[in-house]
Parts: structure tokens; sequence; C-alpha cells
């Protein structure tokens, strides 16, 4: 716990926000998780890079959160350190077509910021619950498009403390995963790139794409979006849906009587009540179909 009081110290020497003991049912869209041990919340990459490496310094490897829009926490929390990145939000336009947005800042802003300037090729990422450094990270998609289709590149912080900028062809990205699923660095900024468009026609498409996410989806809950990779050759809301499934509950964790692939919080749920949830999914389609579910959602 002395390098934890290290680090908590150094923070506030430089000037990064630090809270003690913090309830990661703060954190997270599910409202799920108990107390991390130090959250620490830089403002932009410099920072950021600073409580990295000293972090690394006192040999903690710090965990990293956007906007909780993917995770199941456990009930006992995380011990060690976490690094917020929702201080981080900045947002410009670098060129006519351009824009660079900081890893902290929402999926959905981003989306408003390129049709307030008439830039369209996002609008598949409107409404996707999550921050820009989250949505790069995992490659967030939906509705036909994903975040590899404009991203230029990604400005990151390596586990030796350099600030480096990666163009999108080395960022390996593919179905809901990049490298940084396991090079250790992270993410500080994106570039992404854009085209002309017209903004009454942007708007009406990221609106039509909201109506259809409140149709189908299970927004009135907390949730942590979809539960389970598509696997290949289904969709798993089918899968699970077949299997009857639809409405289970263990204890305040209920798989969503609108939408199969989501588990929601209805008041009350714990970690262990959506694991529990998330295995009796995954037995029961793999008894009838064969079928192995991998989440989506990461459990910490």
């Amino acid at each position: 716990m002395k390098s934890i009081e290290r680090i908590y110290d150094f923070a506030v020497q430089n000037k990064c926000e630090a809270l003690k003991n913090v309830p990661m049912s703060e954190y997270t869209s599910f409202k799920i998780g108990g107390p991390a041990d130090i959250i620490l919340m830089p403002e932009n990459a410099e920072k950021m890079k600073k409580v990295f490496a000293f972090c690394k310094q006192e040999e903690i490897e710090p965990f990293v959160l956007g906007n909780g829009s993917n995770l199941l926490v456990s009930d006992e929390g995380i011990r060690g350190v976490v690094i917020y990145t929702g201080r981080m939000t900045q947002i410009e336009l670098t060129g006519e077509l351009t824009i660079r947005c900081d890893a902290g800042q929402s999926l959905s802003r981003l989306c408003n910021f390129a049709l307030d300037n008439s830039l369209a090729g996002l609008e598949f990422a409107f409404g996707i619950p999550g921050s820009v450094g989250g949505a790069a990270h995992m490659n967030a998609g939906a509705y036909g498009g994903e975040m590899k289709d404009v991203i230029l590149s990604c400005t990151h912080i390596t586990p030796e403390g350099e600030i480096v900028q990666a163009p999108a062809a080395s960022l390996g990205f593919s179905y809901r995963r990049s490298v940084y699923s396991s090079n250790g660095c992270l993410i500080a900024y994106i570039d992404i790139g854009l085209i002309q468009g017209c903004k009454p026609k942007i708007k009406s498409t990221m609106m039509d794409i909201i109506e259809k996410r409140r149709a189908k989806q299970p927004l009135e809950f907390p949730s942590a979006g979809s539960v389970f990779k598509r696997p290949e050759g289904y969709y798993a809301g089918a899968l699970i849906e077949q299997c009857g499934l639809k409405g289970r509950s263990v204890g305040g964790a209920q798989l969503s009587s609108k939408h199969a692939g989501f588990i929601v919080n209805r008041g009350g749920a714990t970690c262990e009540d959506v694991k529990k949830l998330i295995e009796i999914i995954k037995e029961n389609v793999y008894n009838r179909f064969g079928v192995i579910l991998e989440t989506e959602i990461k459990i910490v």
C-alpha cells in the first residue's frame, strides 16, 4: 500500500486530480462495482504520461477507464490504481476533413461535433455509449461502420513513457479488437478523417440510428451494452432468444425482454448476479447449439 500512497502523493504534487476509495458503480454504465483504491484523473496527454510512468516505476499496472460503458467491475472493487480519461475531452478541427479528439471525450459528442461541421462518415457511431479512446481500443462499430473506417492515427503513451503517433495501418484493427488489447499502451487522442457532407442528411441518418437503438435496446435500464461478441455465422441475441431465456433473472440482473443480447440492472444487481446469469446463458446456448459465446464486456 505504500506504493499506492506514493502514487497518490505524486499525482497531487503534479496537479493531477486524485481520489481515494471511489465506488466504481459511480463510473460504470452498469452502476455496479466496489471501490477502487485510487482513481487518477489527468486532463491531458502530458499529465497522463507522468502518472502512467510513475505507476510503472512503482511496479503497479494501472487500469484505464473511459466512460465505463463496456465494463463489469467486481463487487470487491479494484485493488490498485485506476486512470480515468474522462477529464481528457479536447476536440478540434485539424483540417477541412480531419478532427483530433481526446480519448476521454464521448463518442456521441464527437459525432455531434462532426455534424456541426458538416462532416460525414461517423454517423454509425452515434449512440454508442462509450469514450473515443474505448471505441478505438475495441474498434467499436454498428450499422455497417467501424472505427477503423475513420481513424487516421492514434496517439498513445507507451509503457516506456513515450508519446507516439501510430498510423491506423499499424493498429491491427479487427472485429472488436486492436493492438491495444495487448500492447500495454494508453490512447491519449485520435485523429479521424471524414468526408464533406450535407448537414441535414447527416442529422437525419443520426436520428434514424438513435431511433433504431431506442426501439431495439433497453436504454431505460443500466447495462454494459451488448454482452457477447457475435459468434461466426450466428447472432448471439438470436441464439439466446431461441433458448427461451429472455427475462431470465439472477438477483437484480435480468436478461432483457427487449433485446436478448443485453443484461440490465433492474436495481441492486451485483457483479456476481451478472456473472451467474452470463454462465446460465452460455451453458444453455452451448447445450442447444454447440456454440461457445464469448463476452464482449470486460470483467474487471
